[in-house]
């Protein structure tokens, strides 16, 4: 993106070096980006003159009366404005600037002060200078917003893309290190931030709930009952009502504060999406709420939910839309928000149904769906039958399955239930122990019956996965114990309200899933778990230090998308609670469920392992062999893991040739400690939490970080609109019991059965705002970055790092191809399966470099969680 960006070549002559500057002077969205009052310059004239100043510092001459800090040579200010930029966007301004600087005296600049004397923050993206004596180019990469120089206590210092361990740093420049670390730590500063204030800090989840208004959530964090990540803290006054609760911002009042570099706005997506679920929740869901409300308020057929996509319904319009409007010009969301100028809902077509409506329903698309839909990473392989619980029996008493031989035999292809388990054909999706706990808790929230489910599948000859019995259990409270009371479905062969059945009790399976997918598969196990190191990393990694240098791509984004989640999506009355069974004990379950969250089993291979899909194997290329050959979630991750883990070994290497190294390396041991005992401090006595005290160690955890980060999170979240866009093949609620024989409820099912199941599930209303918001989070945006990819090419000056960086890049490609010849395969039958939608969800996306895979495509791994 910024390549070809040089500064002038007429070398040292006359004591002067020549460089150029590059930054942004107005947003790509086409406006000018506002927050909390301050506008973006975009006046080219503005910079000239005094307006931006630049001071460089010597990486090799110190100054005794600086405290031997690097020389500092004259304020020098932008010059001329250079206009041929064939490498620029069009949002971006180049400036010239000349240096009073020899090198024989001042040595070689190491890095740069830059002030702005301007009334308003611009973002600078390089700085950059040529034809430095004995060194050539060199390069600062900033990629920050600076804001007037009268917002800081300090002055804005950006390094060279030099790359140093602490031990390593050149002395001159080992002062300016130590005090960025220090400033970004803010360890002095409690708040509350304003947006120019660059603190990294922690705190609880304590900011999620309305105790003011008779509303409150229990605070997540620091307690062992309620254990979780922390997140961001913004430092705002606490609630009257409960101290120990932080205050909320409305969404009128602004944006939660997160530091400014972590909010993109003009460059990436996040602020873009921002404001799209700011435009759902202000406008869309009130008037879905009105529509519902003047309309009959349900769905009657499958019919009328497939009208969404074909011809969309008109919605009222309402005050609020027009006071967005006049924020933001609506064209800015029209490509992922569903509402059009006459405020008509019309959504795309889900990819489920694109091809076939009706191949959802089969048991062969449900099976593929474990293996290769938006959550294939629950499923285990079953190893004792009948399957037994983990619950203690103190408080629940024996839960041991009530599913039997003579239940599944029958679908065994002529094998007993041992053989079947000897030969490695059965497999289990179990969220018995997960939702049985909390279940009388939410079947009492009006609109809720939820079961906790197991469900059976059998791995056929032609190596496809088929459901042979579902358990549906509820509590029942005996003798001071919760038991359960279970009943088993199996597949029929019939017709009528039989087969209806069995289509409902896969439904009431998926709900669990679709549960436990989108608050613990993606939201706690990419979103939550990740914010703690990029806080870590901030505030215990120099830029300069190799392992910075390393992730930070693969934090972009991430805490801005988490504060708004907590603002509008994951807060109480948020989206989340409206749409998803749990409403009001959706984090209290996900608390729970984080006590057992083990940071090195989020390595693919570690989890395909734990989970009975894989068993090691040192012979094999990944050194795991596949119990399900045709597992496309696992067969694409696990070479997207080894190209992971490879270019971090190489990388690595570089920096660190012995073990010696790494243990003396004093930021990366702050950042581990730091990351174990503040980020997750609630969990930091595990035992599983690595040592750091080894390169292969090191290397593990940044492939695990990475891998979050990228595969993990685009392999749950890029999914969901294609998948569960289309409500009844993922729904989100249960609202009645299953039908039984010879009662009205059952007789309707025989008179109406895609009535009774469409009234069975998600409500039109959570349906609609759901999906709306599905539409939102599966959208790529066109300025997206992939792995494999970098957004400034000049990110390190070491050639080596570079040259391994190309070879992960080639990795990737191969593996892309190599994904799509799989995909070809009609002996793969997994992989398309009888909906005809391939799995592309863990393609790189290294085939499209022109932006062209924007929107909702179900392919591409961006380097961040960054919606």
């Amino acid at each position: 993106m910024f390549g070809g960006i040089i500064g002038g070549l007429t070398g040292n002559k006359n004591g002067r070096l020549n460089g150029s500057v590059v930054l942004m002077r107005k947003s790509v969205l086409g406006f000018d980006v506002t927050s909390m009052g301050a506008t973006v310059i975009d006046n080219i004239g503005e910079f000239l003159g005094r307006g931006v100043t630049c001071q460089l510092i010597s990486s090799t001459v110190v100054d005794p009366n600086n405290g031997n800090r690097g020389k500092v040579c004259a304020e020098a200010s932008l010059e001329q404005w250079l206009t041929s930029l064939p490498s620029l966007t069009s949002s971006e301004s180049k400036f010239g600037v000349t240096f009073e600087w020899e090198v024989e005296k001042l040595g070689v600049p190491g890095a740069i002060i830059v002030k702005n004397n301007h009334a308003s923050e611009f973002f600078l993206k390089t700085i950059t200078l040529d034809d430095v004596p004995g060194r050539g180019t060199i390069v600062f990469v900033a990629n920050s917003w600076v804001y007037p120089q009268s917002k800081y206590r300090y002055s804005r210092v950006f390094f060279a893309n030099d790359t140093y361990l602490p031990s390593q740093m050149p002395a001159a420049l080992k002062p300016y290190r130590d005090d960025e670390l220090r400033n970004l730590r803010g360890d002095d500063q409690q708040g509350p931030y304003q947006e120019h204030d660059r603190v990294y800090r922690y705190d609880v989840y304590n900011d999620l709930g309305l105790p003011d208004s008779g509303n409150p959530r229990p605070t997540l964090g620091g307690s062992g009952d309620l254990p979780y990540p922390r997140r961001c803290r913004t430092g705002r006054e606490p609630t009257k009502s409960d101290p120990s609760c932080e205050s909320r911002l409305t969404l009128v009042e602004g944006d939660i504060y997160v530091p400014r570099d972590e909010r993109f706005g003009h460059i990436k997506k996040s602020d873009f999406y921002g404001y799209a679920i700011k435009a759902l929740v202000n406008a869309v869901v009130p008037a879905i709420r009105t529509y519902v409300d003047l309309s009959p308020g349900e769905f009657d057929s499958f019919g009328d939910i497939i009208r969404l996509y074909e011809g969309g319904i008109k919605l009222p319009e309402i005050p609020a839309l027009e006071e967005l409007r006049k924020q933001f010009p609506l064209q800015l969301v029209k490509d992922v928000l569903p509402v059009g100028g006459d405020y008509l809902l019309k959504l795309p077509m889900p990819q489920i149904i694109k091809e076939d409506k009706t191949a959802w329903m089969t048991d062969e698309e449900f099976g593929r769906e474990i293996l290769a839909g938006v959550n294939p990473m629950l499923i285990r392989r079953l190893t004792e039958f009948p399957p037994r619980s983990t619950l203690d029996p103190s408080k629940y008493g024996d839960h041991t399955s009530t599913i039997t031989a003579a239940h599944i035999e029958r679908n065994l292809e002529g094998l007993t239930v041992q053989q079947a388990l000897d030969g490695n054909r059965l497999y289990i999706l179990d969220h018995h122990d997960n939702f049985m706990p909390f279940l009388l808790k939410f079947n009492s929230l009006n609109g809720n019956f939820i079961y906790a489910t197991r469900t059976l599948l059998f791995l056929r000859s032609d190596g496809t996965l088929a459901p042979v019995a579902i358990e549906l259990s509820l509590p029942e409270l005996k003798d001071g114990l919760t038991t359960a009371k279970s009943t088993v479905y199996t597949p029929t062969s019939t017709t009528g309200a039989e087969a209806w059945v069995w289509h409902l009790a896969k439904a009431y399976a998926n709900v669990n899933d679709y549960c436990w997918h989108q608050l613990i598969s993606h939201w706690l196990n990419t979103h939550a778990v990740m914010e703690p190191f990029v806080i870590a990393t901030n505030r215990q990694l120099s830029v300069a230090h190799p392992v910075h240098k390393l992730l930070l791509p693969h934090y972009r984004d991430t805490m801005n998308i988490n504060s708004n989640a907590r603002q509008m999506l994951v807060n109480a009355g948020g989206i989340f609670e409206t749409t998803v069974f749990p409403r009001k004990y959706t984090f209290e379950m996900s608390s729970v469920i984080y006590k057992n969250w083990n940071f090195t089993e989020q390595a693919l291979p570690d989890d395909l392992i734990k989970r009975g899909m894989a068993v090691a194997d040192p012979s094999s290329r990944y050194k795991v062999r596949l119990l399900i050959e045709d597992y496309p979630y696992a067969s694409d991750g696990l070479a997207i893991w080894h190209a992971i883990e490879q270019w971090v070994t190489e990388y690595l290497a570089i920096y660190y040739p012995n073990d010696g190294v790494l243990h003396a390396d004093v930021e990366l041991q702050a950042w581990w400690k730091e990351v174990r005992e503040v980020g997750h401090a609630d969990i930091k006595d595990a035992s599983w939490w690595p040592k750091m005290q080894t390169v292969a160690e090191l290397a593990k955890a940044c492939a695990t970080i990475i891998w979050i980060a990228s595969a993990l999170h685009a392999a749950v979240n890029f999914g969901q609109y294609p998948y569960a866009g289309y409500l009844p093949n993922r729904p989100s609620v249960s609202r009645k019991p299953m039908p039984v024989p010879g009662t009205e409820e059952y007789a309707e099912l025989e008179r109406n059965p895609e009535k009774v199941f469409v009234r069975t599930i998600t409500s039109q209303f959570q349906a609609l705002v759901g999906i709306s918001l599905l539409e939102i989070l599966s959208s790529h945006s066109s300025d997206e970055v992939y792995l494999g990819q970098r957004d400034t090419p000049e990110w390190t000056s070491d050639a080596k790092a570079q040259e391994a960086f190309k070879r992960f890049g080639a990795r990737l490609t191969e593996i892309e191809k190599r994904a799509m010849t799989m995909n070809a395969d009609p002996r793969l039958k997994n992989r398309n399966g009888p909906a005809k939608f391939p799995y592309t969800l863990l393609y790189p996306n290294t085939s499209d470099k022109k932006g062209d895979a924007a929107g909702i495509t179900a392919k591409g791994i961006p380097n961040s969680i960054s919606i």
